[in-house]
């Protein structure tokens, strides 16, 4: 039984027995009990129920609210917070709330932006292995195997140019893989290169028709930013070739009055209600990291819209 209930229960009781009272002791009430002085009784005891019910959801409405929101808050989305004034045990306890979720939506953020740190150091050390290790090996068996296939006859040539073109492949399958890791572009020539050469990358291996939109005007960003941004487009398209079924998908990244916007729109089956899995979660997680929010909303036509608003100036954490 909910708090409201408990109380308005003990208080019925209450009014009750006092209402009994007046309706059979000799000094108050007719004896024997009018059916006017009755009616009277029962009526006062309705309004008094009626009225006690009235005030107690009017002042236990602050609990309903918090505990709706302690069982919907998510500090994926930071900001929510239920208005407190006034004194009292309610108000109090409202106020009490609110600073714990700050103070938990502070930790999740140092811890994330600790944890996609490291996330990206290792992708940084894993693409370098792959780079100098990995590649370098494969590029002299590439070497070798064609030195080998010139120095011997015609059947085994042909072996050895099919080892080739399948060393080929494979080299440029770890090249891929290397700047999905870490991508050198984004460094060198910055994040609008980047997106450029992702989207190429990604019509290439998919055969999506994708279409770019970036202003000319772009204000200068940091490179945390700029990381999320990239990353943020990179799972977007992960999961457009994984779930949307799309033929067309347009990336954009415009100008906002004190940030940028990215925003990557599909032609897919579009969702109703995005699921929340790690792919969905991490993209916020990576928003918070730099003070930005992401949104997940059906597309105008059909299709999904992603898109994360990012400021210029990189948030505390």
């Amino acid at each position: 039984m909910s708090l409201f209930w408990r109380i308005f229960a003990l208080n019925a009781v209450v009014l009750g027995a006092a209402t009994a009272l007046m309706l059979w002791a000799p000094v108050t009430v007719s004896v024997p009990v009018l059916l006017t002085e009755a009616v009277i009784l029962v009526g006062g005891l309705a309004v008094m129920l009626v009225a006690n019910a009235a005030l107690l959801r009017l002042g236990l409405a602050p609990l309903d609210r918090l505990t709706k929101l302690m069982t919907t808050v998510d500090l994926l989305r930071p900001g929510q917070r239920l208005p407190a004034s006034g004194a009292g045990g309610v108000a109090e306890l409202i106020r009490t709330f609110n600073a714990m979720l700050e103070r938990l939506e502070q930790e999740r953020a140092a811890s994330s932006a600790r944890a996609l740190l490291a996330q990206e150091s290792e992708r940084r050390r894993i693409a370098q292995e792959l780079h100098d290790e990995v590649g370098q090996s494969m590029t002299a068996i590439l070497l070798g195997l064609k030195r080998s296939a010139d120095d011997v006859p015609e059947p085994q040539r042909r072996e050895l140019q099919e080892l080739q073109e399948i060393t080929r492949a494979s080299l440029d399958e770890v090249r891929r893989l290397v700047r999905r890791l870490r991508p050198g572009v984004l460094d060198d020539l910055g994040l609008v290169s980047a997106l450029t050469s992702l989207s190429e990358d990604f019509a290439t291996h998919t055969g999506l028709l994708v279409t770019r939109r970036f202003d000319t005007d772009l204000p200068p960003l940091a490179p945390e930013t700029e990381l999320v941004l990239y990353r943020v487009a990179q799972e977007s398209l992960t999961n457009v070739a994984r779930h949307a079924d799309a033929g067309r998908v347009t990336v954009a990244l415009r100008r906002a009055e004190d940030g940028v916007v990215l925003t990557v729109t599909d032609d897919g089956s579009g969702i109703e209600a995005p699921r929340e899995g790690a792919g969905i979660r991490g993209m916020r997680e990576r928003a918070l990291l730099v003070g930005g929010s992401l949104d997940i909303t059906p597309a105008p036509r059909a299709g999904t819209r992603v898109q994360l608003t990012a400021p210029l100036a990189r948030k505390q954490l």
